[in-house]
């Protein structure tokens, strides 16, 4: 039967379909290591107690009505504080902060706000889900595939070329699915050319703006800092919209509480499409968060011991990964950075099986490692990089510490095995 053009042209996830394969494959019995989902496991990574405990008293406080479509003002005030005390910005809660049930929504509606059918949207790849919105809005792709050397985050140089006349640039930093951000130069160089390309258009000419997606910004590592466009340029603000939330810096993707930064006049078209959409964070939630992110001792005693946690699993996966191309296996990792997420390389495709398989292309190596190894990863294709390229995210969201020396031993395995 027919049905719209969206819906006949849009393209399904490929790591929903991963995730498919997975779960049959564990209903069966199999032990899986599945590094695949962006996601927390609970019981790996627990939402913070007093969070928890805000939730649990806003829900016996009866708090279960409809919010305010751009949501509540306690909420949007103890984002703003946060905010301007953490990363130094300072945003007006009653016209520049919208709350809604995630990052999705947000998303969903800078697109749509700033956007017209036809008009170019320039992101690069691989990133998270740019492609699809773009679909959404019968937008222009202007597409960028970024460079291993660059740590997969675009640059300055790359950029120059496909500005011209576009008008939203997604960035995310740091980013899903590499788990790299940022480097303050890079970011720079890439608020420069904006900064260029605004003055050189007319006053009735539509700006380019930024969505620049940090929703994991407080997960960084090591010698890692987190750097944003108003930061190091303060006149972007008038042009940028930051995506963040509660999701991936407090574990908690099921709550559903994110929000937008931006000036007051693209905030204020988000919150009456919002509004439409009906895509608020429940009143109970937004409560429990307004009432948690105020606690500063509790707050930094959780991502203290949080952000420990992620980066010692990070660091044992890629000096696995190290020691297997030491080895002189064809695998390789970046060493990691920030989110939850590490780059690996499997670089397999050709090679031969023990039951004389030839592994043809990526999906076959993608097969090979989750039915040898046991081990499941998203190909950096299912983000929109080439079908050809040997990269994966691999999140440990769900990663229990003790495992990993045998999913190693497992990969070792399956890598000898193959000629």
């Amino acid at each position: 039967m027919k049905l719209s053009h969206l819906a006949e042209t849009l393209i399904g996830s490929e790591i929903i379909k991963l995730a498919a394969e997975v779960k049959e494959k564990q209903a069966k019995g199999e032990k899986i290591y599945n590094f695949t989902i962006g996601d927390f496991d609970p019981k790996v990574f627990p939402i913070p107690v007093e969070f928890e405990q805000e939730i649990i008293t806003a829900y016996k406080e009866h708090l279960t009505n409809y919010p305010p479509a751009d949501g509540i003002a306690e909420l949007r005030k103890a984002v703003g504080d946060f905010i301007a005390e953490r990363e130094g910005l300072t945003y007006d809660p009653a016209k520049e902060i919208v709350i809604s049930c995630g990052g999705r929504p947000i998303i969903y509606a800078t697109f749509r706000t700033i956007v017209d059918r036809g008009e170019k949207i320039v992101y690069a790849t691989p990133s998270w889900n740019n492609n699809h919105y773009t679909h959404f809005l019968e937008a222009e792709h202007v597409v960028l595939e970024t460079k291993a050397e660059n740590d997969f985050m675009p640059t300055a140089a790359e950029l120059k070329p496909l500005l011209k006349g576009a008008t939203l640039l997604a960035l995310c930093s740091p980013q899903n699915p590499t788990g790299t951000a940022f480097h303050k130069q890079q970011l720079e160089e890439i608020c420069d050319l904006v900064i260029a390309e605004n003055k050189s258009r007319g006053a009735n000419e539509k700006p380019l703006y930024i969505m620049f997606d940090q929703m994991y910004w407080v997960l960084t590592f090591g010698e890692t800092h987190h750097y944003n466009p108003v930061q190091l340029r303060p006149e972007l603000k008038e042009y940028t919209i930051f995506i963040d939330g509660m999701s991936k810096a407090f574990a908690a993707t099921g709550v559903r509480v994110g929000w937008a930064l931006g000036p007051a006049h693209v905030i204020g078209k988000m919150k009456a499409i919002l509004s439409h959409v009906g895509a608020w964070s429940p009143m109970a939630e937004q409560k429990a968060a307004a009432r948690y992110l105020v606690q500063k001792e509790n707050v930094d005693k959780y991502l203290q011991h949080f952000k420990g946690e992620i980066e010692e699993r990070l660091v044992k996966i890629y000096e696995g990964f190290d020691a297997l191309k030491k080895a002189g296996h064809p695998v390789e990792a970046i060493a990691p950075q920030a989110a939850i997420y590490l780059t690996v390389k499997l670089d397999l495709a050709g090679k031969t099986a023990a039951d004389g398989t030839v592994l043809q292309d990526q999906a076959a190596v993608t097969s090979y490692i989750l039915n040898e190894a046991k081990l499941a990863l998203v190909p950096f294709y299912a983000f929109g990089a080439a079908k050809n390229s040997p990269w994966y995210r691999l999140s440990v969201g769900t990663c229990v510490k003790q495992e990993i020396p045998e999913m190693f031993e497992k990969l070792k395995a399956a890598l000898e095995k193959l000629k």
